[in-house]
């Protein structure tokens, strides 16, 4: 298979490492401002910047890429790319986190949150902790982790930093240098507490997941989710 990183900073590296272990082929590997011609490549890996990502899915879906993307803050544009997507034909995931343990996490969480829906007394809330580089707060998991529980829950609403409410669910963000990622899901009463975490040890999950996912889409049309790939919920 051969892969186009549209986004070449740490992660994409990480990526082409493991891509380059499973017997593919990195063709392009395009950085901030770099123009591109992405014809050449079976399939797109974007772990870009905000303001990049739109203009690079958007130019795989225009020329029938397949095209996977980890790049968190540019969510408003989401709806208009699946309206692209669908309208050309095409190929896309998006994924607040490739990670295969993350996904099965997300399943766990929202499992978690619906048996809790029926027991009283209980605070809910989130912490995630990650390296001082990285851009956004809070992390796309962590808004991921937040409505899943809003979904199967009677909590409407996530604040960060807040205080936890009847009805909004509390993310502390914290920035700690050399952390790859860890995020817990607390529900905590006078009596007790209960906590579920996960905890990425290096960025290997999160590229595994994001070249598996990438040689799933190859050969297929639509819009998809890690759920379709890991035939989970």
């Amino acid at each position: 298979m051969k892969i186009a990183l549209l986004g070449y900073g740490r992660m994409g590296k990480e990526i082409e490492k493991i891509a380059l272990q499973r017997g593919h082929e990195i063709v392009l590997k395009v950085s901030k401002d770099s123009s591109y011609d992405i014809c050449k490549a079976d399939v797109a890996i974007d772990f870009s910047i905000p303001d990049a990502a739109y203009g690079n899915i958007s130019n795989c879906i225009n020329n029938n890429i397949p095209v996977i993307s980890g790049t968190t803050g540019w969510l408003d544009h989401y709806d208009a790319i699946e309206k692209l997507c669908l309208d050309k034909e095409g190929a896309f995931i998006y994924a607040s986190n490739f990670s295969l343990g993350v996904n099965i996490f997300f399943e766990l969480n929202k499992q978690l949150a619906t048996l809790m829906k029926t027991v009283e007394g209980y605070n809910t809330s989130i912490e995630e902790i990650h390296h001082t580089k990285k851009l956004d707060a809070p992390s796309g998991t962590a808004i991921t982790l937040a409505e899943g529980i809003i979904e199967d829950s009677e909590k409407t609403a996530w604040k960060l930093d807040g205080k936890a409410s009847e009805n909004t669910i509390p993310i502390a963000a914290k920035r700690i240098p050399g952390v790859p990622g860890t995020h817990t899901i607390s529900y905590d009463s006078d009596i007790d507490s209960i906590e579920i975490k996960h905890t990425a040890h290096n960025r290997q999950g999160f590229a595994l997941g994001a070249v598996v996912a990438a040689e799933w889409l190859q050969h297929r049309k639509g819009v998809f989710t890690m759920k379709d790939v890991l035939n989970i919920g």
